[in-house]
């Protein structure tokens, strides 16, 4: 058991605080603690405190918590800085959709091939990478030997730049490559029993291994599509609530005939514009929702979020209910409390992170962030070496997708009109140049992008 300062930047995000801080408090590894919650909305802030305060006591958790609104306090002296934060908000990224799509733009101009993830904001994204540079550049100040755990999104981004222009040990984390389990369920497997390697990209990762039990699981696969494919997505359209239930969708399964292995989690949520050109395309591919990222998915995780909040607010007002009954002391399956065990007491893990490639991933330059397996114990993180893609997928998804990524720090970085008109006029959605520079000027004119408009100017 080793104490540690563990800071929280974004800590307002009621539901993934509960989640950290119930992970957290069921990880003795890490009792000792001092939890800084750091947010700038202070209602947020109060009640995402109380809640955790009030949950430790009731787990009997050796663990302290503090709230501040100054984020380098939060971060002086910490052992580890999560970053969390989503600059502006949904409803700002809301609004910038609402705009792009009045020139024609499904979606918004952020939505391109391979990154159709609602809340993955790259080329729009100016305040959220401007505040990801922050935050790198307090720890770098502040706190030079702790880990940054880039949770924020657009992970693949952020962790490419930070590393790039910080000497920070930055790791980017998502939970995506759990999907590996829903196959498994799908299959009639325990996942509990397979062993699994996906790589490539955040959101964009492949499945290169799936054993079940040590043999190879892969045939089973191809048998459920030959079989039983069907008549689930016949059960699943009836009766599919829930816009995130992709993993074994349509679009899934055509993905892994065009590409040669099967999407896991986000990454069948991407794919080219074949998916994703209307709602009626989408509702093909992804059911009667037409998935997380069509305008009726999005909407009701949005609304969940909002139902979320005011259940957490109402668990806050009820201080007879214990919070346990709402979140069981049991662990969930993010690794990020795991991941700072490991790292602090020397408890070796394999872990998914993104970092940057250094030679794991063949035909990836080394200062591109990937998502690999990789080991950590208190030496820090251990790559795997020389893995491999398939050249369709190199060729076709992993090349395009880097470009993008390229692009959109560049954009970040040197600022200009014309980088933002060149991400636009290959656009397929695009018809003219005369819709690009009506898009771009109706963006940069919105109240809250004064400072981005002149970034852009």
């Amino acid at each position: 058991m080793t104490g540690v300062k563990i800071a929280v930047i974004g800590a307002g995000s009621v539901a993934w605080s509960a989640t950290l801080i119930r992970d957290i408090s069921c990880t003795p590894g890490l009792y000792g603690s001092v939890i800084s919650l750091m947010d700038i909305n202070e209602e947020r802030l109060k009640l995402v405190h109380s809640l955790a305060a009030r949950y430790a006591r009731e787990v009997k958790a050796d663990l302290k918590f503090e709230a501040t609104t100054d984020r380098r306090r939060a971060i002086e002296g910490a052992d580890f800085v999560i970053n969390t934060a989503m600059a502006m908000g949904h409803s700002y990224y809301e609004r910038m959709r609402e705009v792009s799509e009045k020139h024609g733009y499904y979606r918004g101009i952020n939505s391109v091939e391979w990154n159709m993830v609602s809340d993955y904001h790259t080329i729009w994204g100016y305040y959220q990478f401007k505040l990801a540079m922050d935050v790198a550049r307090d720890v770098e100040d502040l706190s030079p030997k702790a880990w940054l755990l880039q949770v924020a999104n657009p992970v693949f981004e952020l962790t490419t730049l930070i590393s790039r222009k910080t000497g920070v040990k930055v790791i980017g984390l998502c939970h995506g490559h759990l999907g590996y389990r829903e196959i498994a369920s799908a299959l009639g497997l325990d996942p509990e029993k397979v062993d699994f390697e996906a790589i490539g990209f955040n959101h964009v990762i492949w499945l290169t291994r799936f054993e079940y039990e040590g043999e190879d699981a892969y045939p089973l696969i191809d048998e459920w599509i030959a079989k039983k494919a069907e008549e689930y997505w016949k059960k699943w359209r009836e009766h599919q609530i829930n816009p995130f239930d992709v993993q074994m969708s349509p679009a899934a399964v055509d993905m892994y005939k065009v590409y040669g292995l099967f999407p896991v989690g986000d990454t069948v949520r991407g794919g080219t514009w074949k998916y994703h050109w209307d709602l009626k395309t989408k509702q093909r591919w992804f059911g009667p929702t037409g998935g997380p990222d069509s305008e009726v998915g999005w909407k009701i995780y949005l609304d969940w979020q909002a139902k979320t909040v005011e259940m957490f607010r109402e668990a806050a007002a009820d201080t007879k209910t214990p919070l346990t009954k709402l979140l069981p002391p049991r662990r969930s399956l993010e690794s990020i409390a795991p991941l700072m065990d490991s790292l602090v007491n020397d408890r070796r893990g394999l872990y998914q992170v993104n970092i940057p490639n250094q030679g794991s991933i063949v035909g990836i330059p080394d200062d591109v962030a990937v998502e690999v397996p990789a080991y950590a114990d208190g030496r820090g993180i251990h790559r795997v070496y020389g893995l491999r893609l398939p050249k369709r997928i190199m060729k076709h998804v992993i090349w395009p997708r880097m470009m993008r990524m390229e692009w959109a720090l560049e954009a970040f970085l040197e600022g200009g009109r014309d980088l933002l008109f060149e991400w636009l006029i290959i656009d397929p959605r695009t018809k003219s140049s005369e819709q690009v520079n009506s898009v771009i000027d109706d963006l940069l004119s919105m109240p809250e992008n004064k400072e981005m408009a002149q970034h852009f100017k």
